[in-house]
């Protein structure tokens, strides 16, 4: 007895390689914390400030500039993807196999 399935459904759907932007702006943010290092450890101390506090001010300006310059780079990234997309056709096929956890 053969059984009664529809047929298979088919679809066209788009494929792309879209950035995960969340990893671009805390790469971003750590290259200006590091960025913020080096400017304020590096260079002459003055001796009005303290290292440490001109370190947490360019630390501030720097991780959120890194940040922001992460964020353009996803974006661009996307922007990218999208010129590369691919079409492709996709057809449902039914289990050959009933699942033994899913009741009826």
């Amino acid at each position: 007895m053969p059984s009664e399935q529809p047929p298979a459904e088919r679809r066209e759907v788009t494929v792309r390689r879209a950035p995960k932007y969340v990893p671009f702006l805390i790469l971003g943010a750590l290259v200006g914390i590091a960025a913020a290092a080096v400017a304020a450890y590096a260079v002459p101390a003055n001796p009005s400030f303290d290292a440490g506090a001109v370190f947490g001010f360019f630390m501030v300006w720097f991780a959120g500039g890194g940040a922001i310059l992460g964020a353009i780079l996803a974006l661009v990234l996307d922007r990218r993807s999208i010129k590369r997309q691919q079409r492709a056709v996709v057809e449902a096929v039914p289990d050959s196999e009933p699942d033994p956890d899913v009741k009826p």
